[in-house]
């Protein structure tokens, strides 16, 4: 840039998350004059030629296996969540890729009483490991993390459609005879949530040979019984993030929260559309309403990426120690000017995926 001049530069932050065929895509483009430091922009610019590569997270939730009570048996509000995270390379190869699984469940009776302990953890399927029973219960020779581990390993080195053309049959089997040997499970939904990630990608700082980070923080305890005024809820809320490290150091942060919310009434009988698409809150945009409803300046997904590039650059301990007030929103002025919300559950979000993986 020459000097004395002033710059205007947009710097387009793209989140999208595609569920189905609906995605909303949200631009966060701040205004930087010749006396701010480099952008990401700049940098990418920079360092484009010596392997700078983009960062995706796609979440695909389904709620169709839900069941209302019956005299025989309990209702059950029932959610699938995959996540995907990837690095791929502007040609389209996919350099690595972390594919989990979010199973979650609350269970309600005829009267509209929620049985299942809502405080209890809600860990993904690779937390679960060999606990999650393929092999003790179904007579798998390999668990369900291992399975998606070989999809995932496939995935390296390819584009999609090569992902897609060689991977799996019509029928979303493993296609692949290496992949066959160890992938026995249906893979035609991952490889579409892996084709998700892919397109959601974008430049965020990461550089090829970060290591990728995959974590969530889930919970069903916002779930509320049914009653003569007020319709039951059951509530999963899972907070995702695909983050890049190079060593201690985060190179790129990607988050995004699901709120799915199915409702029944006091007979156990389930009232929600389970056909509806179950929109991520960067998909919702501004149809999440903190502007509308809530009165703040910017959106939870506006503020979500704002945090996600103001701890970019930094480690880990250096986000835990991010200084909060009485209500664990910022108290940095620079994250604070347009980040409102709690911090903390992101602190914790950043800290498990810098611990994992």
């Amino acid at each position: 840039m020459k000097k004395n001049l002033t710059i205007l530069l947009s710097l387009a932050l793209v989140l999208a998350l595609f569920s189905g065929c609906t995605g909303t895509t949200v631009v966060y483009s701040p205004v930087i004059t010749e006396a701010a430091p480099s952008t990401s922009a700049d940098s990418t610019a920079a360092t484009s030629a010596a392997g700078a590569v983009k960062t995706g997270l796609a979440i695909i939730p389904t709620i169709g296996e839900s069941v209302s009570a019956t005299a025989e048996a309990e209702g059950e509000a029932k959610y699938d969540v995959t996540v995907v995270a990837v690095t791929v390379t502007d040609d389209g190869i996919i350099e690595s890729c972390i594919i989990d699984s979010i199973p979650a469940s609350v269970k309600f009776d005829t009267t509209g009483a929620i049985t299942s302990d809502l405080n209890a953890p809600v860990p993904t399927k690779n937390e679960l490991g060999e606990q999650y029973g393929m092999k003790a219960y179904g007579g798998a020779k390999y668990e369900w993390n291992e399975q998606v581990a070989a999809l995932a390993a496939y995935a390296q080195g390819k584009t999609v459609e090569q992902l897609r053309s060689g991977a799996i049959t019509e029928a979303g089997m493993a296609a692949d005879a290496d992949l066959a040997s160890t992938a026995t499970i249906y893979l035609g939904g991952f490889v579409s949530a892996v084709e998700a990630a892919v397109a959601n990608a974008a430049h965020m700082g990461a550089q090829s040979g970060d290591q990728l980070k995959l974590a969530t923080m889930n919970q069903v305890s916002d779930s509320t019984p049914a009653d003569a005024e007020n319709a039951g809820l059951a509530q999963l809320d899972a907070t995702v993030t695909a983050m890049t490290m190079d060593g201690e150091t985060i190179t790129s942060c990607y988050i995004d929260s699901l709120q799915a919310k199915i409702n029944f009434d006091q007979t156990g009988t389930i009232t929600t559309d389970l056909a509806a698409p179950v929109l991520t809150k960067n998909q919702l945009g501004e149809n999440y309403g903190m502007k509308a409803w809530g009165g703040a300046k910017f959106e939870w997904n506006e503020q979500a990426a704002s945090f996600a590039a103001y701890v970019t650059g930094k480690t880990a301990a250096e986000v835990s120690g991010i200084a909060v007030d009485e209500k664990t929103a910022p108290a940095d002025a620079d994250l604070s000017s347009s980040v409102t919300i709690s911090i903390a559950g992101f602190q914790a979000l950043i800290a498990k995926a810098a611990a994992g993986n």
